[in-house]
């Protein structure tokens, strides 16, 4: 069910057997925090740039994205699972429990008995199904959650080994550590962590691709004034607003559509992506 050897091809030639590749969740798949303008819906993220690699030297290679901002996981499955196996995709990722898990009462126990009956249905035609698990939050401010998601990400393995699906582990990759990695917001992955995920989950597909380690900056000295100035900001712009829409029952994702409802190609002018970005 995996790809092939990924020395068996170059680069630019078929280098994997998929041809439809469907992607579900919430805003980490939609792509918050990469905003690019002339992609669909004014977001890239990590799943157009696998998509983006998965295309190259596959002329007929067609790709979805049905992810919406703020969904929950039932959610994604009651939204997202039929009109994804109507598409028929021959590959599928789904990453979805985050925006459960941050908040009270998200029991990950629970989450993952509603994962495992959707990546059952997802892979039972053949299609390779592929799970993320959650980063290690340790370092940033959802640090208190950090429990709650190593729970997740253990009995996520074990439904990756049920209906064997392929983990892209965002626990072990190490470099999300690094504040360059997130968004402004401290809650989504800036253009750096997207591209990072990307690579990550290319390689967990054994699919060799042309995604090359960034080296940012270091990071300037800051102040301990300079940092709690800036912590004020973020709970400003971020916090707060967030907050008062759990407190209101809202979603960022009210009245939002999928980005890419329909599976189509990835570059050219439906795609609005030119070869080599």
């Amino acid at each position: 069910m995996n790809a092939t050897d990924p020395m068996a091809n170059p680069v630019d030639g078929p280098n994997h057997p998929w041809g439809r590749y469907v992607a579900l969740g919430d805003s980490f798949t939609e792509g918050i925090g990469d905003p690019e303008p002339g992609s669909p819906g004014g977001h890239r993220g990590w799943a157009d740039r696998v998509a983006e690699e998965l295309s190259r030297g596959h002329s007929d290679f067609a790709y979805a994205n049905l992810a919406i901002r703020g969904r929950l996981l039932q959610q994604i499955v009651d939204e997202q699972l039929e009109p994804c196996l109507a598409l028929k995709p021959d590959l599928v990722s789904i990453s979805a429990g985050g925006n459960d898990l941050i908040r009270p009462g998200g029991d990950p126990d629970l989450l993952a008995d509603k994962l495992d009956d959707a990546v059952g249905r997802l892979g039972a035609n053949g299609a390779t199904v592929v799970l993320f698990n959650g980063p290690d939050t340790g370092s940033t401010v959802l640090g208190r959650i950090r429990g709650k998601v190593a729970i997740y990400n253990e009995n996520l393995r074990t439904v990756a080994a049920r209906h064997d699906a392929v983990v892209a582990d965002m626990w072990s990759l190490r470099e999300l550590a690094d504040p360059r990695m997130w968004d402004e917001d401290r809650l989504h992955f800036s253009p750096l962590g997207h591209h990072t995920i990307a690579a990550m989950v290319l390689d967990a597909l054994n699919v060799p691709h042309k995604l090359e380690p960034y080296e940012p900056k270091p990071l300037p000295l800051r102040s301990w004034r300079e940092a709690r100035s800036g912590d004020l900001v973020w709970a400003r712009e971020y916090l707060v607003p967030w907050v008062i829409r759990r407190i209101r029952h809202q979603s960022s994702g009210d009245g939002i559509s999928p980005k890419r409802p329909t599976p189509g190609p990835v570059f050219g002018p439906t795609g609005a992506m030119l070869p080599g970005n």
